[in-house]
């Protein structure tokens, strides 16, 4: 191990090391306990996104544009999830801190992309809900399975290129110090913070994509639902008007649970010093957290998606019954 934390790679004016050490927790007792604790979380997560899929996938009545989104939020909670939770389960449970330069910035990248397509999948929604409810005639015309899809595909193109660009820019840093990477995971902070030589493009690139996450589509979910909210106010029938609000329930739940952790998180960091360990703990829940609840809210919040799990188990018994017989 000292060999690694030794060896280093110079090439041209910059200093890389051969790896770099994850530190995650320091000086806490039964922190063993915790990352079972993620590893149930983890579990849960695939049994529940994977239900979820297959019952969109199996009932026909859910084969619409909303759905391919909960589709598409349900498999990047998989992706998500699956490239965060067993590394860091690996690195802590199994004391393998150590991580390869190339690996830490492939690790960094996947982690940080599933959670930019995670934030532009609930904008999507918030899009959807919105034609839905301000323009409820032409929903049809507008929201198209094509549409959602060449809205997601430039979601995925444009984080594929933004958070490549941010992880590539770590290239271009020295790191002659320290290699003790002070979060659970290759988080981009603590890492770039590390670097001994000038850091500026890294820090403006890391605002546009914090900007980018969190609070471009913060804004723009909100601006949808305030417009929500206006035609809501112009619909005279208070049933109707809960009717509406009802479908939009589980959204708001979603958002609730994905971007405030993100910004208590960042706000704590900027007004306070908050402790190590508290920083990464809140970090932690933050990342898994959601991906574990969307799966639920959505199967029992929405009552399409219950409808369909009633018609799967009903179809399930005619089966077993035929078979008896």
């Amino acid at each position: 191990m000292d060999n690694i934390r030794s060896s280093t790679m110079f090439n041209a004016t910059f200093v890389r090391p051969a790896a770099f050490y994850i530190s995650g927790f320091s000086n806490m007792s039964h922190v063993k306990y915790f990352y079972v604790f993620l590893c149930f979380v983890y579990i849960m997560t695939v049994i529940g996104n994977v239900f979820l899929l297959v019952v969109i996938c199996l009932v026909k009545s859910l084969h619409t544009p909303k759905f391919m989104i909960v589709c598409h939020l349900a498999f990047t909670d998989l992706c998500g999830s699956t490239a965060l939770i067993p590394k860091v389960l690996d690195t802590f449970l199994f004391e393998r801190r150590y991580i390869v330069y190339e690996a830490c910035l492939s690790y960094m990248f996947f982690v940080m992309f599933f959670t930019s397509v995670q934030s532009w999948t609930l904008v999507t929604m918030a899009f959807d809900r919105f034609i839905a409810i301000c323009f409820p005639l032409r929903y049809h015309s507008i929201v198209t399975k094509t549409s959602v899809a060449l809205m997601l595909l430039f979601v995925w193109l444009f984080f594929l290129s933004e958070i490549a660009f941010m992880v590539g820019l770590v290239d271009r840093l020295s790191f002659c110090g320290s290699i003790d990477v002070q979060s659970f995971y290759c988080d981009h902070g603590p890492l770039f913070r590390l670097a001994c030589n000038d850091r500026s493009l890294n820090f403006i690139v890391v605002v546009i994509v914090v900007v980018s996450i969190n609070l471009i589509p913060l804004v723009l979910i909100a601006v949808t639902y305030f417009c929500i909210s206006v035609a809501l106010s112009r619909i005279a029938s208070g049933e109707e008007r809960l009717r509406a609000l009802k479908t939009c329930t589980a959204h708001l739940i979603l958002v609730a649970l994905f971007f405030l952790p993100f910004m208590g998180t960042n706000i704590s960091v900027l007004i306070s010093s908050i402790h190590p360990n508290a920083r990464i703990m809140n970090s932690t829940l933050t990342h898994t957290i959601p991906a574990l609840l969307n799966p639920i809210v959505y199967s029992l919040k929405t009552e399409e998606v219950m409808n369909a799990i009633r018609q799967l188990c009903k179809r399930n018994r005619l089966m077993n019954k035929v078979r008896k017989k």
